[in-house]
C-alpha cells in the first residue's frame, strides 16, 4: 500500500518579496522565492521527485515556528535558524548543505572553501551546483557563498536577493 505524504504550505511577505515555506511531517523541506501560484507547477515537480504520491496543503499553522523566525531575522533579531529541516537530495548535496550551516551569520565563503570543507577540493563546480540546488536557501545560507575572487555569483534567488540578505547580515552584526 502506498502512503500519501502531506506536504503544508503558506505564502508569506518579506523584504526580498514573498516566499513559500513547504513542510513534511518531518520539517522544513522547501523555501520558494516568488508566489505560491507562479511556484505551483516547480512545486508539484520537486514534491513527486522526492515524495512520490503527495497532497499539497495551503495550511499555515505547521509552518507558524518557521514563519514567525523568518520574521525575525529579516528584523535583524535572528541569526540562527531552530526549526526541523527535511532535505532531500543526493548524498552529496547534503554534505554541501551541511557545510553551508557552518558559514557563520554576516560571513561568507568560496565554492573551493565549501569543497575542501567537505573533502572534495576539486569538486568546485559540483559544489556550486549542490549550492543551487538548496531546498531551503536562507535557513542554510547558500547565499553567503561567493566565488574565489570575491565577486558576488549567482544565486537562486537572484543577485538583488543576495545583495540584500548580505547588506541584512553585515548591519546586524
Amino acid at each position: 500500500m502506498t502512503t500519501c505524504t502531506q506536504l503544508h504550505y503558506t505564502e508569506i511577505d518579506t523584504p526580498i518579496g514573498p516566499l513559500v515555506l513547504v513542510a513534511s511531517p518531518q520539517g522544513l523541506c522547501k523555501v520558494e522565492f516568488g508566489t505560491a501560484k507562479d511556484n505551483r507547477e516547480g512545486r508539484e515537480q520537486w514534491a513527486r521527485r522526492w515524495y512520490g504520491e503527495h497532497e499539497l496543503i495551503q495550511l499555515a499553522e505547521p509552518l507558524a515556528a518557521i514563519v514567525g523566525q523568518v520574521a525575525q531575522y529579516f528584523q535583524g533579531e535572528r541569526k540562527d535558524f531552530d526549526v526541523e529541516i527535511d532535505l532531500r537530495g543526493t548524498d552529496f548535496q547534503k554534505r554541501v548543505w551541511q557545510a553551508l550551516q557552518a558559514v557563520p551569520y554576516g560571513e561568507t565563503a568560496s565554492y573551493k572553501h565549501i569543497a575542501e570543507a567537505i573533502g572534495s577540493p576539486k569538486a568546485v563546480r559540483a559544489v556550486g551546483g549542490a549550492n543551487n540546488q538548496n531546498p531551503v536557501p536562507i535557513i542554510i545560507p547558500c547565499h553567503r557563498i561567493i566565488g574565489a575572487s570575491g565577486d558576488l555569483v549567482g544565486y537562486g534567488g537572484g543577485l538583488p536577493t543576495k545583495i540584500h540578505l548580505l547588506d541584512l547580515e553585515e548591519r546586524t552584526l
